[in-house]
């Protein structure tokens, strides 16, 4: 049996039994052609945002939660040769990894969207947008009725405003450049 993490974004190698190294390109962002939003339109994207991160929020806590049983289930101390669930242990951990795939797919298809995925557990996205000129993100989490925050590139979340704070920042392009006109 593998090595396991608790993160349901690592997924396992099935040939090699070894985790794979991928990025997660949706929190990276891509430095080219990257989409930037205006507040009307991540609010117009969120309907098809909002049904592709309750489905991955799902299976990733899902994968979380079976992970960390598989997890406790291999720490146990018995021989791998002895273990007489040995086997039901390996089809778990490989529908395990197949799950982590999907939820790998799920990033995928909102990073394709111009969505930058931040927490695939919370159900945290991203929206690049243009202030004053200067890059910033659209904040939405699952469960919000709308794109209502946003914040600096590097403040995450703990850094998020209301978008009252960012039009009242200031007038002309930068207004125009969010669509709060």
């Amino acid at each position: 049996m593998a090595a396991l993490t608790s993160d349901p974004l690592t997924p396992i190698n099935p040939m090699s039994g070894k985790h794979t190294k991928t990025k997660n390109r949706s929190a990276q962002g891509s430095k080219a052609g990257k989409r930037v939003f205006t507040i009307r339109e991540a609010n117009a994207t969120l309907p098809l945002v909002r049904a592709i991160v309750a489905d991955l929020v799902g299976l990733a806590r899902d994968v979380t939660d079976r992970r960390q049983r598989l997890l406790a289930l291999s720490a146990s101390d018995s021989p791998r040769g002895a273990d007489p669930y040995q086997e039901e242990l390996a089809q778990a951990e490989e529908e395990l990894e197949k799950d982590a795939r999907r939820v790998l797919e799920y990033v995928e298809e909102l990073r394709q969207l111009g969505v930058e995925t931040k927490s695939v557990t919370q159900g945290l996205v991203d929206f690049p947008a243009v202030f004053d000129g200067r890059k910033v993100y659209l904040c939405w989490k699952m469960g919000e009725p709308e794109v209502g925050s946003w914040h600096e590139l590097d403040a995450g979340f703990r850094g998020r405003k209301p978008l009252a704070a960012l039009k009242a920042e200031g007038a002309g392009q930068g207004e125009v450049a969010l669509g709060l006109n």
